[in-house]
């Protein structure tokens, strides 16, 4: 068996990786951007260390999704077997241009490269799951062209790339779809790779004193927050992708009891010692305030794309999910149970951005 990874040495493919070669006695071909190999044969070697077993199973390929042929060599994936495609761009702020480049080309490019692939048994591919855009109400597992509009141009390339996806599937492909909702740290450990999302309340929180203040978008006590972290994610993942019942399915991967936006924040207030002053606004003007304001942004350091997700319609089934992990003990903790080490983390990693990787 031969494993094709994308998105190494990403936040869940560095994760994911020794799982999925620990069901085998094959290899990896992790294909890597020339920019990120010293970072790759960095985790290489930590994993290698950490699991002897994994020494000389993981070969780093130098290519590039938004190229046909992933800018290899005719033959170089002939031997595939299994593939992961994680690679993408996860910025919110991201550029039309460039989330077309990578998240929907670059599919493409990697589904075209698969498609010449005889041996391959599975692909397994990450969504997110907000390719619903802002539908206003339950989005099933099944759904996806809901006619919603999107936030963003993550969102909106996800989605055409998941069509894709889709179709490859029709045609006969054997493929597996992942949609994780916002992912943040180990439950346990708090370690992440990115500050975003929650991350920039908790942040603004503790720069205030005791009494903070916090504007809040929409009506905090109908929307609501998915979080989960990522050994849940990285747990559901490895159970569900080495069963034959997951092949054709989509799994959202959610809390199936997400907090409000006020149970939310008022846990993050919590787990940051403070108290809060809440300051109703409606959403697009908060955003406006944040793009436009002179000053506003570099004192709240909380980007205008980020308040649609605390205002954010859409509230994700996990019928699927949950049926195919009964009896394994995996789901997702409650974010009270682990929120301290998210925030102990951050405030002990200061090294760590809220950049997306790409």
């Amino acid at each position: 068996m031969t494993v094709l990874m994308t998105g190494f040495p990403g936040f869940l493919g560095g994760a994911l990786l020794p799982g999925i070669l620990r069901r085998t006695d094959g290899a990896a071909i992790c294909l890597v951007q020339s920019k990120f190999v010293a970072v790759a044969k960095q985790r290489v070697a930590e994993l290698s260390s950490a699991e002897p077993s994994l020494q000389g199973r993981i070969q780093l390929v130098e290519g590039d999704i938004t190229q046909p042929g992933l800018g290899l060599g005719a033959d170089a994936l002939k031997e595939v077997t299994e593939a992961w495609h994680l690679a993408a761009v996860n910025d919110l702020a991201v550029a039309c241009e460039v989330a077309v480049r990578f998240n929907v080309d670059g599919t493409r490019n990697v589904l075209d490269a698969l498609e010449r692939c005889p041996g391959l048994t599975r692909l397994h591919y990450f969504s997110t799951c907000y390719v619903s855009g802002r539908y206003a109400g339950p989005f099933s597992e099944d759904d996806l062209g809901v006619g919603a509009p999107f936030n963003n141009y993550y969102e909106e390339t996800k989605h055409l790339a998941e069509a894709d996806v889709r179709r490859r599937m029709s045609a006969g492909m054997p493929a597996t779809i992942y949609r994780p909702s916002i992912v943040v740290g180990d439950s346990r450990t708090g370690e992440t790779q990115k500050f975003d999302g929650p991350y920039f309340i908790m942040q603004w929180l503790l720069r205030q004193p005791r009494h903070a203040i916090l504007p809040v978008a929409g009506d905090p006590t109908m929307t609501r927050v998915n979080v989960v972290p990522r050994d849940f994610i990285v747990d559901a993942v490895g159970y569900l992708s080495g069963r034959s019942v997951s092949e054709g399915q989509t799994y959202q991967l959610a809390d199936p009891h997400p907090l409000t936006v006020d149970e939310m924040v008022d846990t993050l207030a919590r787990a940051t010692g403070r108290e809060l002053i809440k300051v109703p606004l409606p959403r697009k003007l908060a955003k406006v305030s944040l793009a436009r304001v002179p000053g506003l942004y570099r004192l709240m350091r909380i980007p205008p794309e980020a308040v649609d997700y605390f205002a954010h319609p859409t509230f994700y089934l996990t019928d699927h999910c949950r049926a195919d992990l009964a009896g394994s003990g995996i789901g997702p903790p409650a974010f009270a149970s682990y929120v301290d080490h998210l925030v102990e983390y951050m405030r002990s990693h200061p090294e760590v951005s809220s950049a997306a990787m790409f």
